[in-house]
Order: C-alpha cells, then structure tokens, then sequence
C-alpha cells in the first residue's frame, strides 16, 4: 500500500490507508448476475428430465399406470409430441432457475455475513453448522419465489387429457387466479418450502463439504512449497465434482416433499376449493396407496440430471466469480 505525502506533514510517519472492503450492494448484483446465468445453463441441461419426473409424479391414483418408468416416458413422450415436448413450458422454468439461483446464492451470502456478525463473531470462518444453516435460510427464501413459476411449470409439463390446444404460462396464471385467487398461485408452497430449506442446506452443506476435503487434500500436498499460505484454487474438475455430490444430495434426501407439491399442482383447476386436498392429505394418499416407493417415482432419473446440471451451475458460478472479480 502506498503511504500518502501531505506537504506540511512530510516528517511525520507516512499514513497507510486501509483498502476499501468490496462495495456489498456490488456483490449482491454479482450474485444475482452470476447465479441467473449459472441457473439457465443449467435448466437446458436438465429440462427434459425434470419433464419426465413431474408426468412420472402426477400419474393418478386408481388406474393403470401411464408410463412403466422413466425410459418409457422418454418413449412415449417422443413418439406422441417429439422431443420439442420435452421442452415444454420451458420459459417459466428458465425464469425459475434465473431466480431461483440468484436468490439462492445472494440469500446464501446474506445469511452467512449474518451469522459471522452475530453468533460466531469469535470465528475467522463459519464453522459447517452455520453453512447449513445459512443454506437452510436461502432456501426457505427462495422457496416463496419459486412456488407460483413451479406451479405454471408443472401444469405445462403434464400431458392434455383432452385434445384442445395447450395453455401458456400466461392463460394458466390467469385461470389460476380466477378459480383459486391470487393465494391459488402458491398452492404447493409446503412442499416447496420443505423441499428448498432441507435440499438447500444439503446443496450447500454437500459442495462445501467436497470443497473442503480437496483444499484439505492440496493443503497436505502442497506444505513443503513455498506457496504455503495460498489457498490453491480447486480443479474445474473438483469444482464439478463437489457440484454433482451437492445436486444428488438435494433432490434425494427430500424428493418426496416434491412428489407431493407436483401432485397438487397439477389438480384440475376446476375442482371446487374445498375439494383440493392439503400437503398432508395429498402426502398420506400416496403413502397409503403406493408406499415409500409412490413418494420416490421419478427420483431415479431427477437424482441423474441433477448431478450434470448442479456440477455446471456451480463450476459456471465460481468461474464468473474469479473471472469477472
């Protein structure tokens, strides 16, 4: 740091200034740019196989099963619309992960900054037990912004039952909002606040953990150097690696919380209000007519495109970070 020279003051010792801490409404922006970029790459990813998950989810109860499994659903999806069906409502969906993501990672900061400022202020680092608790708070944020884009999301996602043309995002909020009212676009939001708080601190708690034992591991590797003190950074293919380990984690552990938010939000709109079931009621049907194993349809094939799509939506994030700062 250069010491400042104010003419008349030149024999007293040099002043040193301290550097500005980076301005916090700049990374928020940051946050919200990066993650918004990071989340749509990695929607395209997985777009087709979240399709396939939510027509597997909300197969009804009562009648023969539709699709006997994932690689059946492909089958059948291909053969009836094409593989542009796949893609289906896929522009509610990229302004979810755009929001989605952006809040996650800037809530996460946020929430962090928080708890070093407040419980562990006798701490250099945040101790695990606070990554999952600010990964849990980012969550059950983001859970209120998602519902209403989810909810369009997975009505354009099932199939027709009938033959007329198919609805837009914009004819399904509107038709929402006139059966159920403007509550009705949050119908799901236990599910989703279930799924985000517990996934969200599995996400972030998982790629942290990963991170950690390779910074370990390279710490270890590199004592003897002279380069001690410098925190190496990862390998994209570490950063890849903590990424999948982060999105197997958050679909698994709390997959049937999502099960059950698909299955409500694909009711027929016109059923009468007081005719629409509860989370819990939606949750207890499934159970009692398909076990354990009705609540985890899907979750094979959601498990296998979330580990591609976490690992770029974090390798991307990181790298716009270090890019760009």
């Amino acid at each position: 740091m250069a010491a400042l020279d104010h003419g008349a003051y030149s024999d007293e010792m040099p002043v040193e200034i301290a550097p500005l801490p980076q301005n916090s409404g700049e990374k928020a922006l940051k946050d919200i740019i990066y993650g918004s970029i990071a989340g749509m790459v990695g929607k395209y990813i997985e777009y087709p196989f979240d399709t396939i998950k939510v027509r597997l989810q909300s197969q009804p109860h009562g009648v023969p099963l539709r699709y006997k499994g994932p690689l059946d659903c492909f089958r059948q999806s291909i053969q009836s619309d094409g593989l542009r069906s796949l893609y289906r409502g896929i522009s509610a969906p990229l302004a979810g992960a755009a929001v989605e993501n952006s809040s996650l990672f800037f809530s996460y900061r946020v929430a962090k900054n928080l708890l070093q400022s407040t419980i562990y202020t006798s701490s250099d680092h945040l101790p695990f037990t606070g990554l999952l608790i600010s990964g849990a708070a980012s969550g059950a944020f983001t859970s209120v912004l998602l519902t209403p884009i989810e909810l369009v999301k997975c009505k354009m996602q099932v199939p027709l039952s009938t033959t007329g043309a198919k609805p837009g995002p914009l004819t399904i909020l509107a038709t929402v909002f006139r059966h159920d009212g403007v509550f009705g676009l949050w119908r799901g939001q236990m599910g989703t606040l279930i799924r985000e708080t517990g996934g969200s601190a599995a996400w972030f708690g998982s790629y942290e953990g990963v991170s950690a034992l390779f910074k370990k591991s390279q710490k270890q590797t590199h004592a003897d150097t002279q380069h001690e003190e410098e925190e190496v950074p990862l390998a994209l293919w570490q950063q890849m690696l903590a990424g999948a380990a982060a999105g197997v984690s958050y679909n698994f552990i709390f997959y049937p919380a999502d099960t059950i938010k698909s299955r409500m939000q694909t009711e027929d709109l016109s059923l009468p209000s007081g005719n629409k079931r509860s989370f819990w009621d939606v949750g207890r049907s499934v159970w009692h007519q398909q076990g354990l194993k009705g609540l985890y349809r899907g979750c094979g094939i959601t498990v296998a495109r979330s580990a591609p799509s976490s690992a770029f939506i974090f390798s991307i994030y990181e790298g716009l970070c270090r890019y760009f700062d």
